[in-house]
């Protein structure tokens, strides 16, 4: 059976064919999303309590040790890690891969409520997320200024960027790094309450009741009806000094008289910085499976939409943008994948000597490339560095099939025979041989798809795109080329060559000619060969013992993530003050361009440094180990830094 000869007869329909590949290969390529990895989905479910006022000790006995207890019963729970501060803890549950995120979050929601009665009373029941620790920002953005409160720029932060941030297509949260909510705080004098023998709970009460809005109701006449307006919310410090708390003696005793009535935030105990200076910072995520490039490139138009209204006096820093370094790094791939098709069809050219010879082959390589793209669509994968790398490898597997191929057919009409009947009797040859060096190249990489854990998760898309590459190659080994070669091959026998095609056989002479001598050699001296590959053996096995080992290459993406941690029971201003000491060595380091530091409560903080370009700076490993042995010498601070992984 031959099955090209039904394509060679018919070039019409097959020329369709390959345009449909052609056609839905590209508007495919051009769906795909960008990134740098595989989408990994890490099933992690963060669950947080909190109980005010009660300290890390109580926190971590009557809250998260019942929780713990609960959710070690849960099955498929690969990690659990617990921290507890001052009236907060939190919980962080990672799930194996195969787990269902959904059924995990309800386990959770029952083992919560199978420890409800355990909890100290008036505690509110903990609250749960669905998270994924790989969907790491992909923008941050930071306000500063120096004209107006921090309330202020919060409320234009909160209400108005990071709201309309969140309607760009592809955004999937707008998270505030250092808060600063506007509020009215109350400090109470204790012997101005015992004077007048007021309890606390009694000033709460009448605060929450002398400040209300509730509605009042309308008033209906013969002609218009009017909506009746109470002026009973509080909005500001002074409008609550004069709230009358209770009456002693018959006067009344208002909140001024009892103790301090401030202008402050809801969370004094939280504050973040840019380059030194307090700022709110707004990181931006994208949600699963969306383009990373085209959703950083959507949200950065629109800040830039944004700017002009952004009030006097607020500056908008932009801290990173992963999308650059992205960008950078598929592009480079990218590159490497179009400079390694050149040289294929280079070296057929040199090797085949014909133009019309070389380009038959060469058409198979785009064809397979663009064809695999369809299949990455519908699969739902994207470009990124291990989806191109196995189109790039798979451009050395792909043009065999093809060449193979147009031998056989050359050989047929070196023969004498017609280009069509060449083409008919070459390809029913060699058909099968083409099926079975790409169903075996295909086997191949089979084992891959049922690697488990997260590097099956990441390699899973890379056995299958260069594994279909090789499918489409083959297929159009069977197809195109044949039918190319009855309408457009050529005959050498007998022709004239040219002096080009002398020089280079008298090259290709000299290189089988030497082959042969050193071939030779190697037959004479059968021990001394097998000496020397045993040696090259042991050589390698040597080298791979010595070889550091690791799960990724270390990437370079130009960001480093630190963390800090001071003594348990540590008072928010010191470590306020350790965070700004800490500040200062990264604010004096050549490498770095900008950073952001932030404490959130407790005695832990976070640090986020954006270096400067590649050719400005030494490498990210020198700079964390350099910045690593300054920061940790700040007394009473633990420094943690991080090259981010890509996943």
């Amino acid at each position: 059976m031959n099955i090209a000869g039904l394509f060679i007869r018919r070039p019409v329909a097959t020329t369709l064919v390959m345009l449909a590949i052609l056609i839905f290969g590209v508007v495919s390529y051009r769906l795909l999303p960008v990134s740098d990895l595989p989408n990994v989905d890490y099933p992690t479910i963060s669950v947080s309590a909190g109980l005010p006022g009660a300290s890390p000790e109580t926190m971590a006995a009557a809250v998260a040790t019942p929780l713990e207890k609960a959710f070690s019963t849960i099955p498929g729970v690969d990690n659990m890690t617990s921290s507890s501060s001052l009236g907060r803890t939190n919980i962080t549950l990672q799930f194996s891969l195969s787990r269902n995120i959904d059924a995990a979050a309800q386990d959770v929601q029952s083992a919560i409520s199978s420890t409800l009665r355990q909890f100290p009373p008036g505690m509110q029941p903990p609250s749960y997320r669905k998270e994924n620790p790989a969907n790491s920002p992909i923008l941050f953005e930071a306000l500063t200024t120096s004209v107006m409160p921090l309330s202020q720029l919060d409320e234009y932060a909160e209400t108005i960027l990071a709201q309309r941030i969140s309607t760009v297509a592809g955004v999937a949260e707008v998270s505030v790094f250092g808060a600063q909510k506007y509020a009215v705080r109350v400090q109470l004098d204790p012997r101005a309450l015992a004077s007048r023998g007021i309890g606390i709970a009694e000033v709460a009460s009448a605060i929450g009741s002398g400040n209300v809005n509730l509605p009042a109701g309308v008033l209906w006449g013969p002609d218009r009806a009017t909506t009746v307006q109470a002026s009973g919310q509080l909005h500001d410090a002074a409008a609550f000094r004069q709230l009358v708390v209770t009456y002693r003696n018959g006067a009344p005793v208002h909140l001024s008289d009892i103790g301090r009535v401030l202008n402050s935030v809801q969370n004094n105990r939280s504050a973040s910085w840019f380059d030194g200076s307090r700022s709110v910072v707004l990181a931006i995520q994208r949600q699963p499976g969306t383009n990373t490039v085209r959703v950083a490139r959507d949200v950065n138009a629109r800040i830039a939409q944004l700017r002009s209204d952004i009030p006097a006096g607020v500056q908008l820093h932009k801290l990173y943008d992963r999308s650059d370094s992205i960008q950078e790094s598929v592009n480079d791939v990218k590159f490497t994948l179009l400079l390694t098709l050149a040289l294929v069809v280079m070296v057929i050219f040199l090797f085949l000597r014909n133009l019309s010879a070389t380009v038959i082959p060469s058409l198979a390589l785009p064809m397979s490339v663009v064809g695999t793209f369809s299949v990455m669509y519908l699969m739902g994968y994207s470009l990124d560095n291990l989806s191109l790398m196995a189109l790039t490898l798979a451009v050395g597997f792909v043009v065999d099939d093809a060449i193979v191929m147009l031998e056989n057919i050359v050989r047929h009409l070196e023969m004498g025979k017609p280009k069509l009947q060449a083409a008919l009797d070459g390809a029913r040859e060699i058909g099968f041989t083409i099926v079975s060096m790409t169903l075996s190249l295909t086997a191949v990489f089979i084992p891959v798809l049922f690697m488990g854990g997260i590097i099956g998760k990441l390699f899973h898309e890379f056995a299958v795109t260069i594994g279909v590459a090789i499918l489409v190659s083959g297929f159009v080994s069977l197809t195109l080329t044949p039918m190319l070669c009855s309408r457009f091959l050529r005959s050498q026998h007998g022709t004239r060559h040219s002096k080009l095609y002398a020089a280079s056989e008298r090259v290709y002479d000299r290189a089988l000619h030497g082959y042969e001598r050193s071939l030779k050699a190697v037959m004479r001296h059968r021990g001394a060969t097998m000496a020397f590959s045993a040696l090259v053996l042991a050589g390698t096995v040597f080298l791979f013992v010595v070889v550091p080992k690791g799960f990724l290459p270390s990437e370079d993406a130009g960001r480093i993530s630190v963390g800090t941690q001071a003594a348990e029971g540590i008072s928010f201003d010191n470590m306020v003050k350790h965070q700004e000491a800490a500040a200062a060595i990264i604010e004096k380091d050549p490498n770095v361009q900008d950073f952001m530091s932030f404490v959130g409560g407790g005695n832990q903080g976070r640090m986020f440094m954006h270096l400067k370009p590649r050719n400005q700076r030494l490498g990210v490993e020198q700079v964390m180990q350099e910045l690593g042995r300054k920061l940790n010498a700040i007394p009473g601070l633990r420094v943690f830094l991080q090259n981010p992984p890509p996943i």
